[in-house]
């Protein structure tokens, strides 16, 4: 058997172990990476060619799981074809992206159902985006990005500048950023360009205080300090400590002053700004993590909506009046956008959409922001801003 064979017969293998959980394991990456790291006699190239692999047949699983139990030969040539190319696809590709690629309406590779909570991404430029690799982004956290760049360089690495966001740093290299002295000396953070536009787009004034109610582990925590200046303030709150711990260790290392986490949410009012980025159902980072496509059910979104809607009422307590409500998901349903914030409102008259600072683009609804993904190749993200009256 050719070794191509051999790595035909081991993704078979790898995806029948993990086929019971695709539509039930909300945290199938883990359970990925852990299965590839436990196959001791994995160099790091077999990781990436399985990881390609089964990644691909969770993007386009209606053209390939029906192979994998009639025609496991058929599946394992669809994979082929669809597998992005890279130095540990190019030999497995070689042998089994023979034939006529796969083709076909790919609308059907998303959940029907899901077309009633966001159209958009049923046709065009959007249905298309879902089925390019999302790039990586970096986020710079210096005033002297020339030493970054230098770097990157000098090892050969690929990059490109954003051209709508000076902060922003797509990261071409097939190589692990983590291990450079930019990333050592906090220099750079990885962060999509999308939940970089976020903040953006409603106007940061320095100097302010600000509360992030649902900071995880704080990548939009950091930018915000660094959007308001050593003269302001953020502090961020989570109910979990894991996640806190790994944001105080990110703020130690790129050198933020003016950050602070509480592990209890603030029960005082008087914040300029609260940012409630809410805990989602994660439609907008289909790209990323595709098996989200086939854990996510209407109950869920259901589920999660409520949560927003409870946690956008708690939060909206800390706004002094004339300060700022802004809410955000990495959902693009509008189940857990639009009508959540229209519920907000109208329990709460005394805010009111505030206009957005910029929009890069993107048309503002009546409600919020959207950011697609086609537009900058990014996640999908929405936003609202309010004002307290």
């Amino acid at each position: 058997m050719s070794v191509a064979g051999s790595q035909a017969q081991t993704f078979l293998r790898i995806a029948a172990h993990l086929r019971p959980r695709w539509r039930t394991d909300s945290a199938l990456p883990r359970t990925i990476q852990s299965l590839l790291a436990g196959e001791k006699r994995f160099g790091s190239r077999d990781r990436r060619l399985y990881r390609e692999l089964l990644y691909t047949t969770l993007r386009y699983l209606p053209w390939i799981e029906p192979g994998l139990e009639r025609d496991p030969a058929e599946a394992v040539r669809r994979v082929a074809w669809l597998a992005a190319e890279s130095p540990a696809t190019k030999h497995f590709r070689a042998e089994f992206a023979v034939g006529e690629p796969p083709a076909g309406d790919r609308s059907e590779l998303l959940p029907a159902w899901f077309r009633d909570h966001c159209p958009e991404i049923f046709s065009g430029a959007e249905l298309e985006t879902q089925f390019r690799r999302a790039p990586v982004w970096l986020r710079l956290q210096t005033a002297d990005p020339a030493r970054v760049f230098e770097e990157f360089d000098e090892r050969g690495w690929s990059w490109r500048r954003s051209d709508i966001l000076e902060s922003a740093v797509e990261w071409r290299a097939d190589a692990d950023v983590t291990q450079t002295a930019a990333w050592r000396d906090g220099h750079i953070e990885v962060q999509d360009l999308a939940s970089q536009l976020l903040l953006e787009t409603i106007g940061v004034e320095p100097g302010a205080r600000w509360l992030d109610a649902c900071a995880g582990a704080g990548g939009k925590s950091l930018q915000l300090a660094r959007l308001l200046g050593r003269a302001g303030a953020v502090e961020a709150h989570d109910i979990r400590p894991a996640a806190l711990e790994e944001l105080r260790s990110r703020a130690q290392r790129a050198g933020v002053p003016n950050l602070r986490t509480l592990a209890q949410p603030p029960t005082a009012a008087g914040y300029d700004g609260v940012l409630v980025d809410a805990p989602c159902t994660g439609s907008g980072t289909w790209r990323r993590s595709p098996h989200l496509k086939w854990t996510l059910t209407p109950a869920l979104v259901a589920e999660r909506a409520a949560l927003q809607r409870k946690l956008l009422a708690q939060f909206a307590a800390g706004v002094r009046p004339g300060g700022r409500l802004v809410y955000a998901t990495c959902s693009l349903s509008r189940r857990e956008n639009g009508e959540v914030v229209a519920a907000f409102l109208a329990e709460h008259p005394a805010f009111r959409p505030e206009p957005f600072a910029r929009t890069f683009g993107f048309e503002p609804g009546a409600l919020g922001l959207t950011l697609w993904p086609a537009r900058h190749d990014t996640d999908g993200f929405f936003v609202a801003s309010l004002r307290r009256g």
